[in-house]
């Protein structure tokens, strides 16, 4: 069977319905009767009831489809949403941040830029000895200073809250962080700890004030042995306390490569030999840094971030790290006896910065939970178990991945445990962590690892304490941690009633969500009940008409609608018309009553209370669209024969052809309508006459007969009322308008006079008309014309025919010239044209688009005078000339002048200018000295060249070209010898460029990579170096630039200072001297004499409450390690003042060799290169560098930014004695 066509079906179906709707109408006018059949089906209540339609039909009352969805089904809004709109409005429900257990982790929010912070805070929230230290400190002390309360309260909350996450915003808030700045998480760490040790320094409960030693305090010694002797000096005795020990990732694969380069051994000699107390005299010495004791969580961290003292910007070392899960460190203790010791520490946490820039990325932690052995990652907000694996679960892909590293991979598997390498295990079990301890880690984020000493041997002191210099014992009882500390009682009670309020929320909003829910509920099911109440199932059954509009709204509202509205309904009789079908429905008397007795309103339409006055009325008005669209059918008939030229035998009337065609055209309707107004609209003319049709494409006319004429009236009359401009009748015997036949007749004189001057102007200057070069001959006299004047003249002269008027003929011709002569030395304002040679040696004008002038010859300027009536003498009269130019074939290069003289051949030819014979150069034959003579054309005109004008303007508009912004040139990359020919034309966008061949493009194009760059006229040739660089992937010191044949040596030069201007070709070539390196050494500053540096914490509470300043950190860390005396004690009045302006943490490239000089100590450890324990409080590895003025700064060793304030010493050899003097007796903290 075919396929049925169910658009030609529905339009069928309802144009059955309309011939009935009609035929009803018919016989309701013909019999002025209304019966009850005819109102069933004026109003289709016999339409059956529909089920499923797609949606609801206006010409059905009967079809309650799509007010409510399917079953199951949901809309995007009002009642049948998914989520209803005013349970969103309730907000997110409390209850989805309620911890899971109390044995899952909480984790913190994240304020904006605050992930350094949480995750630190994890850190030592879940070192279990830290947080019962800091709960240990009596309530006092902790409610006087709010960073400790605080503290308290998060640790508190983290412990025993029931959110899934803690808010960590009244914390940073105390400490007056900028949330919106990522700062540094290991120097955000160090100031933390610093301020918690001088506030719990207060405490009278031992556990609290000495919890920050007692958790990471180490020591270590600065050990100067004399290579002669043998013997230490005094200083190495001495003990260093650290509370971290900052290992250089760079240049490192392993933990263990590193900490052995922080331990290892270095040389002092020549100028850095040291005075040996035993032999009395400078003697070569070794230096290295011994650790002494070990605190039971060990802190490594992992310098990441370096800094750049040439760019004075920070990156970020990205190479991968390997680490072990258990290590050793035992062996790495001093021993000042002979009793040897074990220190095994399992890695516990890890602080992960996510991301490749220093001043950017995220910070997460993966922690180890003591009681479980389980790893957990924590992300702000998010945390997720990572099993018993520090990086995740290990799989059988997870072990090839770049996280992990097998025991092949760093050297087998019979390595010593301390080298941190066996075999791996993924097992899930904690049972199994003898076979997994020495597995050897890999990552290229991890920034710190703490390590926790193994339990069962933290009261063993000779464990990590076998130095000579122990750790108090009041300090030592302390370490032994009470796993089952409880919160104290304080917090314990405010944890309790946040935990209370956090639980009232939780079932207040359950209780609000319920209520709403159940609203809901009930609103629903009584639209489904009172929607299947509605259809009424048979004609005799009562029903009443309601707005169809406010059905939908009461089925779809989530809230209870205004009353039942039925006015739209009414006709101004009060009752219901057929022409309110659509907009109501037909609902059964039970459904009706329902809705009356849940809303009011009204009123209450019956299936009685139909509008007999109504349909009557319409029942005349079919019959009358009937009339007029038969009166129509028969009218078109007819005129379509008068188109044809037939029935124009009686009286005819003119109308406008275009209006009748038009009307033709138009589809039947039931009434006259704005198309039938103005049948002779067209054809009236100013003067209230008939239009000749010569006048105007629309002025034709068509004779129709007086009975089409008159229907035509009529239906104008219908429309136009009281304008007969529009339809003002014009018999057939009517003449035209005399005045308009009197203008149509001069317009026509006007036209043929102007088309037979044009031809004679051709005719005259057919060669110049055409466009065609003209011939210069020497001797003769031409003229310049502007170029704009005379293409607006040949654009004139090339209008004719119908056109002939359409193109206005150019203005003045002296007016133009005058425009572009200098009034103040009446001289010319621009050059004339050059002249070049054609194929046969004749010198013709070398045509450019921007040429200012036309050379023409003498006859035609002396027409264009006469015709433009213009004085000939003000034309700009030209001359030709002829200069010498020498070439020198086999240099291939030009030269003028160098006192040769060619040799002349004199020949008479016809002078093309006045028929007389004149003498022409030509060109000679090569003389013995390789020399070929050229005559080269060029004019001399009266008035002369303004050479001044002209320079003053070609400057400006070169500067002006020169001053751009963001515009493209080409680089292209030239990999081969030599370039192409088209680069080595230094173009911007001249003519060069456009005559460049097809082929020497093609070449230009392949011969490399090219590309587009957008640049200023203040770009430098460093920044644009820089820009190639990014894109092309040539350091800059192998970049060979180059415009046209010259290369750009100056990076300081800028491109408009050279010249170059938007879409130049440039070329470079690839020298391959240097390898490729990273282009963020190279990044400048922003502005010369201004560098960025870093505000870090300043401003906050973390410098302050305790913490000591930059220059008491300096200076303590420098006399407690001996190398630098009290800055009381000054032996030296005229010592020099500096302060080293060091970020705390970032590995200091510039200084590749050790900052010992004739100038230093010869004692001083070697930390410049290793920048390891030094803590700067006044700068950190924040993102938010500012700007501060270099003024003032001088340079000191190795390239390092010093300025002269009190800071720090440089001592000088005769200080040494003194400073050993007086190291002994200094007993400062010296935090590293």
């Amino acid at each position: 069977m075919g396929r049925v066509d169910m658009s030609r079906l529905v339009r069928s179906r309802k144009n059955t319905s309309v011939n009935q709707h009609a035929a009803i109408q018919g016989r309701i006018h013909a019999s002025h009767n209304i019966t009850k059949d005819d109102v069933v089906q004026l109003y289709h209540i016999n339409k059956t009831l529909c089920q499923g339609c797609r949606a609801n039909s206006k010409d059905n009352p009967n079809c309650f489809c799509g007010f409510i969805p399917p079953s199951n089904g949901v809309r995007k809004q009002g009642l049948w949403q998914k989520v209803a709109d005013t349970v969103t409005e309730l907000g997110p429900d409390p209850g989805d941040a309620l911890r899971l257990s109390q044995e899952s982790p909480s984790g913190l929010t994240n304020l904006g830029a605050t992930c350094y912070v949480n995750s630190v805070l994890q850190c030592l929230y879940m070192t279990r000895a830290f947080r019962t230290g800091v709960f240990a400190a009596e309530m006092e002390l902790v409610k006087s200073h709010p960073v400790l309360y605080q503290l308290g309260l998060l640790f508190a909350q983290l412990h025993s809250g029931k959110k899934i996450a803690v808010d960590s915003a009244p914390f940073a808030s105390t400490l007056e962080l900028d949330n919106a700045v990522q700062q540094d998480g290991q120097e955000f760490m160090k100031l933390l700890l610093s301020l918690l040790e001088s506030v719990l320094g207060a405490s009278q409960n031992m556990q609290a004030r000495n919890v920050v030693q007692n958790v990471f305090r180490g020591t270590y010694s600065y050990v100067i042995t004399c290579s002669k002797c043998g013997q230490e000096s005094d200083l190495s005795k001495q003990a260093v306390d650290f509370y971290e020990l900052e290992l250089n990732v760079k240049g490192f694969t392993s933990l263990e490569e590193s900490l052995n380069d922080y331990l290892s051994e270095e040389i002092l000699q020549g100028e850095n030999q040291r005075m040996c107390e035993s032999c009395q005299m400078r003697v070569d010495a070794t230096h290295c840094t011994k650790l002494r004791s070990l605190p039971p969580v060990l802190n490594f961290q992992l310098k990441r971030f370096v800094f750049n003292m040439k760019t004075l910007t920070k990156k970020k070392v990205t190479s991968k790290f390997s680490f072990p899960r258990t290590i050793d460190m035992g062996p790495r203790l001093s021993a000042y006896g002979e009793n040897e010791s074990t220190a095994i520490y399992d890695l516990s946490a890890i602080l992960v910065h996510k991301g490749s820039m220093a001043n950017s990325g995220h910070y997460v932690a993966h922690i180890k939970d003591d009681r479980t052995e389980e790893w957990w990652q924590f992300d702000d907000e998010q945390v997720t178990s990572l099993g018993f694996h520090p990086l995740g679960e290990v799989t059988s892909q997870a072990t090839a991945s770049k996280d992990i590293i097998t025991p092949e991979d760093v050297g087998g598997k019979d390595q010593p445990l301390q080298a941190g390498v066996s075999e791996a295990s993924g097992s899930a079990d904690p049972s199994s962590r003898s076979h997994s301890e020495s597995e050897m880690l890999t990552s290229a984020d991890a920034y710190m690892l703490m390590y926790s000493c193994r339990s069962e041997l933290r009261n063993d002191k000779s464990g990590f304490l076998p130095g000579e210099d122990p750790v108090p014992m009041e300090v030592e009882k302390e370490r032994k941690i009470d796993d089952n500390a409880d919160l104290p009682e304080q917090l314990r009670l405010e944890i309790e009633q946040m935990n209370n309020d956090f639980e009232a929320m939780c079932w207040e909003y359950t209780r609000r969500r319920e209520e709403e829910l159940s609203r809901i509920a009930e609103r629903k099911e009584e639209v489904r009940s009172i929607l299947a109440l509605a259809p009424a199932k048979s004609l005799e059954e009562p029903f009443f008409w309601i707005s169809t509009e406010w059905l939908r709204s009461w089925a779809d509202s989530l809230t209870p609608p205004a009353p039942v509205d039925n006015t739209p309904l009414l006709c101004p009789h009060q009752k219901v018309t057929p022409k309110s079908l659509p907009i109501m429905k037909r609902i059964t008397a039970k459904a009706w009553k329902q809705l009356e007795a849940l809303y009011k309103g009204g009123p209450a339409i019956s299936g009685d209370d139909y509008c007999a006055d109504c349909i009557f009325e319409d029942a005349r008005a079919a019959a009358s669209a009937d009339t007029y669209r038969d009166q129509r059918m028969y009218m078109r008939e007819v005129i379509e024969d008068v188109l044809n030229g037939r029935g124009l035998d009686d009286k005819t009337y003119f109308v406008s052809r275009t209006w009748l065609q038009q009307w033709v055209r138009r589809k039947v309707a039931d009434a006259p309508s704005d198309a039938d107004a103005g049948p002779t609209a067209a054809l009236r003319c100013p003067h209230g006459g008939l239009l000749p049709e010569q006048a105007a494409a629309a002025a034709r006319r068509q004779r129709v007969p007086q009975i089409v004429w008159e229907y035509l009236v009529n239906n104008a009359e219908r429309v136009e009322n009281s304008n007969v401009q529009g339809h003002q009748a014009f018999p057939e015997d009517q003449s035209t308008c005399s005045q308009c036949q009197i203008e149509i007749n001069k317009a026509a004189t006007k036209k043929e006079g102007l088309r037979a001057t044009k031809f004679e102007q051709r005719s005259k200057h057919e060669a110049l008309y055409g466009g065609k070069s003209t011939v210069i001959y020497p001797g003769c006299t031409y003229y310049l014309v502007p170029t704009v004047w005379l293409s607006k003249w040949r654009a004139y002269l090339g209008a004719a025919g119908k056109n002939v008027l359409a193109v206005d003929e150019p203005v003045g011709l002296e007016g133009f010239i005058l425009s572009l002569l200098c009034q103040k030395h009446e001289g010319m304002l621009f050059k004339p044209p050059s002249l070049t040679r054609g194929r046969r040696g004749e010198i013709v004008q070398q045509t450019f688009d921007d040429d200012v002038f036309t050379v023409i010859p003498e006859d035609d300027w002396h027409n264009l005078c006469q015709q433009w009536e213009m004085n000939p003498a003000k034309g700009i009269r030209a001359e030709v000339e002829l200069g010498n130019l020498s070439t020198d074939i086999s240099r291939k290069n030009t030269v003028e002048g160098e006192g040769l003289e060619p040799h002349f051949e004199e020949t008479n030819l016809l002078d093309a200018c006045n028929g007389r014979k004149s003498e022409v150069i030509l060109i000679s034959d090569d003389d013995d000295r390789g020399i070929k003579f050229e005559n080269v054309p060029f004019l001399r005109t009266t008035p002369e060249v303004c050479r001044e004008c002209i320079e003053e303007r070609e400057t400006h508009e070169f500067l002006t070209k020169l001053n751009y912004t963001n515009r493209e040139i080409s680089v292209t990359l030239v990999r081969g010898k030599e370039p192409p020919p088209s680069l080595l034309l230094a173009s911007s966008g001249t003519e060069a460029e456009r005559r460049t061949s097809k082929r020497a493009r093609r070449a230009s194009a392949t011969s490399g990579g090219r590309i587009q760059l957008n640049v200023s006229g203040d770009t430098t040739i460093f920044q644009l170096k820089l820009q190639i660089w990014e894109a092309l992937e040539v350091v800059k010191e192998n970049q060979k630039l180059h415009f046209g044949k010259d290369e750009l040596l100056d990076d300081s030069a800028t491109l408009a200072e050279l010249n170059i201007l938007p879409g130049a070709n440039l070329w470079v070539m690839d020298t391959g001297q240097h390898e490729n390196r990273d282009i963020t050494e190279e990044l400048p500053t922003e502005k010369t004499g201004r560098v960025q540096t870093e505000e870090g914490f300043r401003g906050t509470r973390l410098l302050m409450g305790g913490l000591p300043s930059l220059v008491e950190s300096l200076s303590a860390h420098a006399v407690q390690s001996g190398f630098v005396p009290p800055l009381s004690a000054s032996s030296n009045g005229d010592s020099t003042m500096v302060n080293v302006s060091i970020t705390e943490d970032h590995n200091v490239e510039a200084l590749d060799e050790p900052m010992l000089t004739e100038h230093s100590i010869s004692d001083e450890p070697l930390e410049q290169e290793r920048g390891t324990e030094r803590t700067s409080a006044e700068g950190s590895a924040d993102s938010n560098p500012s700007m501060v003025d270099t003024a003032g700064l001088e340079e000191g060793p190795n390239g390092l930014i010093v300025e002269d304030v009190s800071s720090a010493h440089i001592m000088h050899e005769s200080d040494m004695e003194a400073m050993e003097q007086d190291a002994g007796n200094t007993n400062s903290r010296g935090r590293s």
